[in-house]
């Protein structure tokens, strides 16, 4: 077997850090099961991110749907800061309190993934992004990493089952292993044109055998206006200026004629080198950035029990909103009792978290994965890499479209 949960042992609470399990057993002895509210929150962000994108909402249902509690949560695909709660459950400790652990892998890897997708999608601008990365990871969670690639921004992914739950088609170029069964880089695009299917682009992975510049000038040549594209995978120990690389590339290729062909990059690419890249590249093929991205360190704190506020040291107690201003998109935490406020900016503010589950039961519909992906690419409009986030904005102590895709 692999040693991978099942969907059910995950369910049945089996999924658990043993403290909890403990804890459990000690309440349930002493006949105590308090009504508690607890939040999710992310004291900080990996990497000096300064926002992040909270994912994994659609397995969370799956979960959260069968136990007898009320659930606030923001929408998936929501861009959110450090100390802003994203998700708040309300019910006996003892009807959920078990999986904790559970709940939190659920969005901390999610929001990891479709964040870095998302970064790597604001430093493309309209270039196409494809998320490389499975095999990079355990091949039981690929799907759940692509899904979330997607939605975080990347324009397609590789592994079909995760292409699936996407709701696309699963993208790809070639790899070297056809290239060097074929024995030589013509035959094997060659090959590859006579067998795929003419709707997915003929893009010829060009790094296998010989110099780039000249195997990209061959293909061309061979290949004349059914060439979409050529791939540059060249190993960092090959590479030099590998942006001095493409330059010469684009130039032999735009001297003979061959303007059309775009130039696809992948190898080690993360979104600071798509911006170093963006002048040469026409797109990417990121991988272990994204399928390895850093989790956002969620965690779950208890802020109200049996009805009064209550939290352990450094936290804020009681049951929050997370209010956005539509005009200037700037965020901001009040209790939630609070009276929502005109923004500063004079526009209106709107309570990020809404109602998701009540006693257990769905209410709201979940969105498809390109419906969040529109909403997070209508969001990084509002945002960029290099902001630098100061300190949670509490109110006074007083109460893109993309235009070019490959196949």
């Amino acid at each position: 077997m692999f040693h991978t949960a099942s969907a059910q042992q995950i369910k049945n609470g089996l999924v658990t850090d043993v403290y909890f399990e403990r804890t459990q057993e000690i309440l349930k002895a002493k006949n105590l099961n308090k009504e508690v509210r607890a939040e999710f929150i992310a004291k900080g962000f990996p990497s000096n991110w300064s926002w992040a994108v909270f994912a994994g909402v659609e397995e969370l249902a799956v979960l959260l749907k069968e136990l007898p509690v009320d659930v606030r949560l923001m929408k998936e695909g929501t861009i959110f800061h450090p100390w802003e709660p994203v998700m708040e459950i309300h019910g006996k400790y003892l009807d959920f309190g078990r999986y904790e652990t559970a709940l939190l892998g659920l969005i901390c890897q999610a929001s990891g993934v479709a964040t870095m997708a998302a970064r790597c999608r604001k430093a493309a601008g309209d270039k196409a992004v494809i998320s490389f990365g499975a095999r990079r990871m355990h091949p039981a969670i690929a799907p759940m990493v692509e899904r979330n690639a997607y939605v975080g921004g990347c324009d397609g992914v590789a592994v079909g089952l995760g292409a699936h739950l996407a709701g696309q088609e699963p993208v790809g170029t070639m790899p070297h292993a056809l290239v060097l069964i074929m024995g030589d880089t013509i035959e094997a695009t060659k090959a590859f044109h006579e067998v795929i299917e003419a709707k997915v682009g003929l893009i010829s992975l060009i790094d296998t055998f010989n110099d780039e510049k000249f195997e990209a000038i061959n293909v061309a040549k061979a290949m004349g206006k059914d060439l979409f594209a050529i791939r540059l995978d060249t190993p960092g120990s090959r590479r030099g200026d590998f942006l001095k690389i493409m330059e010469e590339v684009r130039w032999e290729l735009d001297l003979r004629g061959f303007g059309h062909v775009k130039i696809f990059v992948s190898g080690g690419i993360n979104e600071y080198q798509i911006l170093k890249f963006n002048p040469m590249a026409d797109g990417y093929g990121v991988g272990t950035a994204i399928s390895n991205a850093p989790v956002v360190d969620f965690s779950m704190d208890i802020v109200e029990i049996e009805g009064k506020p209550l939290a352990k040291r450094g936290k804020r107690s009681g049951s929050k909103k997370v209010l956005r201003c539509s005009k200037c998109f700037k965020n901001t935490v009040v209790p939630a009792q609070a009276e929502v406020p005109i923004c500063e900016c004079g526009g209106q503010n709107e309570d990020l978290l809404s109602i998701f589950v009540e006693k257990g039961k769905i209410k709201e519909s979940l969105p498809t994965a390109q419906a969040i992906r529109r909403y997070v690419l209508h969001q990084l409009d509002k945002v960029s890499l290099d902001d630098t986030f100061k300190e949670i904005n509490y109110p006074a102590a007083s109460g893109q479209g993309i235009n070019q895709k490959f196949s």
